[in-house]
Formats: structure tokens, C-alpha cells, sequence
């Protein structure tokens, strides 16, 4: 009589990311810590910020108030993390969870308040995807447009600001409707901080900047119609 030999239990690979029972087989922990890896996205962001706000500042740009520079330095930083950040996610998405580049390492961190990056959900690859090649590029064309006052300047503003604003409402509308499940409740970093605080700047900053575009827009449409109905005279020739 032959002998069976069993094979062992499965041993599931233990993670750091919720649901707690998730099973990601594949899953290789940071070889990073947490503070270098948050140290390299607001260094790089910082720097950002303080490059625009000293570009839109030099003598000789056109005249812009603080708060215009402040909204040309937000769309300067979004389009690093739309661009750069998020572009790497579209494309290495099914890689991140066994990958150890700096930006993976920076997506499995990120993870940890949202499992939905490292399990490839479909809806938050589609809503990246979109973000990284549509906002990321229309970001940094308003700076451009703004620096060199073009025409359309608000009405990219206004594009760009309902796409994050929209986008936004979506991704904490889709984990709402599946019980806050892919994230720890209450972490006070991965939870309020990751999840809650820095998804909450593209609710706020561009409900902000998106009634600004209207404003300024409407304005330019009121001068408009009173030039429809009042043209200008033709001098009489003497």
C-alpha cells in the first residue's frame, strides 16, 4: 500500500494592508522606511512650490497677486504627482506589489491606507489613468497659459479643476460604498493622514479654483455682451 504524502497548509504572507484576510501571495515589504519615502515626495513637492511662487515673482512675468501665484504653484505640484507619480502607477500598477523601485515602494507605503492600490482595483487604475494623461499635461499647460496670459487660461483652470474635483468625489464615493474596508479606521497616519487629509486637498483647492474660473469667466462674458451691444463707433473721416 503506497504512502500519501500531504503537502503543508498554505501559509499566507503576512502584509500590512486591510482587509486584514487579503491575500497577496506575492507581496515583498519596503526595504525603505516611511520617513524617507515621505521625505522625497514633499521635498520634491516643497521644492516645486518655492520654484513657481520665485518664477511667478520675477520682474518682467505679468503681474500676478498671491493668490494667483498660490494657485499656479498647486497646479505646478499636481502636475508632478498627476504626471510622474501617478503616469508610474497607470503603467507599473500589476509590478508594484513585487517591485522594490523608490516609486513602488512609494505606491506600497501609500497602500497602506488604500489597499486598492496594490490588489490593481479597477476602478482606481481607470481613475489614475485618466488623471496621469489628462490632468497631469492640462496641469502644467495652465501654468503655462497663466505665465503667458493666454486667452484660455481660465477655461483650462476650470477643466482641470472639475476633472481632480470629480475624480476625487468618486474615489472616496466608491470606498464609501464598500465600508472604509481598504484601510485601517481610525490610523491616525494611514487613515486620517494618507487617506483622508491629502485626497481631501483636491475637494477643497479645486472647489476653490473652480469658482474662481467661473467668476472670471463670467466676467469676461458680461464684458463681452456689452460690447455685442455696444459696438464701437467708426470715427467720421474729416
Amino acid at each position: 500500500m503506497g504512502l500519501t504524502v500531504e503537502s503543508p497548509p498554505h501559509v499566507a504572507v503576512p502584509h500590512p494592508y486591510w482587509p486584514q484576510d487579503l491575500r497577496l501571495d506575492k507581496y515583498l515589504p519596503n526595504d525603505r522606511p516611511m520617513w524617507q519615502i515621505l521625505a522625497f515626495l514633499f521635498s520634491i513637492s516643497g521644492a516645486l512650490l518655492v520654484g513657481t511662487w520665485l518664477l511667478t515673482g520675477r520682474r518682467g512675468q505679468c503681474a500676478l497677486s498671491t493668490g494667483r501665484r498660490l494657485a499656479l504653484c498647486w497646479f505646478t505640484v499636481c502636475g508632478f504627482i498627476h504626471g510622474v507619480l501617478e503616469g508610474y502607477f497607470s503603467l507599473y500598477y500589476p509590478d508594484i506589489l513585487t517591485d522594490q523601485s523608490f516609486l513602488s515602494q512609494l505606491w506600497k507605503e501609500y497602500a497602506k491606507g488604500d489597499s486598492r492600490y496594490v490588489i490593481a482595483d479597477n476602478f482606481t487604475v481607470c481613475m489614475e489613468t485618466v488623471t496621469a494623461w489628462a490632468w497631469g499635461p492640462l496641469s502644467i499647460w495652465t501654468v503655462v497659459a497663466f505665465l503667458r496670459q493666454q486667452p484660455h487660461r481660465f477655461v483650462l483652470q476650470l477643466i482641470v479643476s472639475l476633472g481632480q474635483l470629480y475624480g476625487d468625489v468618486l474615489y472616496f464615493y466608491t470606498e464609501y460604498r464598500d465600508g472604509f474596508s481598504h484601510s485601517q479606521p481610525g490610523h491616525p497616519i494611514y487613515f486620517w493622514f494618507y487617506f483622508i487629509f491629502m485626497n481631501m486637498l483636491w475637494i477643497v483647492i479645486p472647489s476653490a479654483l473652480i469658482l474662481d474660473a467661473s467668476y472670471n469667466l463670467g466676467q469676461a462674458q458680461t464684458v463681452a455682451d456689452l460690447g455685442a451691444k455696444n459696438p464701437p463707433r467708426k470715427a467720421k473721416r474729416s
